[in-house]
């Protein structure tokens, strides 16, 4: 699985006129899910996401989780991040495990990152979203459970 986690000061998910999810302080997570992945990638990629030191401390370094600043999480589902741009200028998305493998692996990150103690808010699956990113820093970091070594 692929992750791209930023720092944000807002953020928000719509779906057409309807607000599916609203975090303050805290990250966004788009997840994606590659062909191949399993149980296993989506808990190395919560558990990263959890424990992501990227909130300063009274120093000013990064040095806190979004847990110990009372932070929470959008958590969006994005297939585009497997897209592969090597050939051509058109992404190709063979990468991207199918959507009846992808959504439970996001929603498995999801619940692990609740299970871990954050509050997190999800987008929904093959939905047309608007996700409105109020960027912190910014701070963006990327996360691929196949780079885990």
């Amino acid at each position: 699985m692929r992750a791209v986690v930023q720092r944000v000061l807002k953020a928000r998910v719509t779906v057409g006129e309807t607000c599916a999810g609203a975090v303050e302080t805290g990250l966004v997570a788009l997840i994606g899910a590659e062909a191949g992945d399993g149980e296993r990638d989506a808990v190395y990629v919560a558990d990263k996401i959890a424990g992501l030191r990227v909130f300063e401390d009274a120093d000013g370094k990064m040095n806190l989780s979004a847990a110990e600043v009372g932070g929470a999480v959008l958590a969006v589902s994005q297939f585009t991040l497997l897209g592969d741009v090597r050939k051509g200028k058109r992404p190709s998305f063979a990468a991207a495990a199918r959507p009846e493998i992808a959504e439970p692996l996001c929603r498995a990150c999801a619940d692990r990152m609740r299970a871990l103690g954050l509050r997190v808010e999800e987008g929904v699956f093959r939905a047309e979203m608007l996700v409105e990113i109020w960027g912190d820093g910014p701070v963006t970091i990327l996360i691929d459970s196949r780079k885990r070594f």
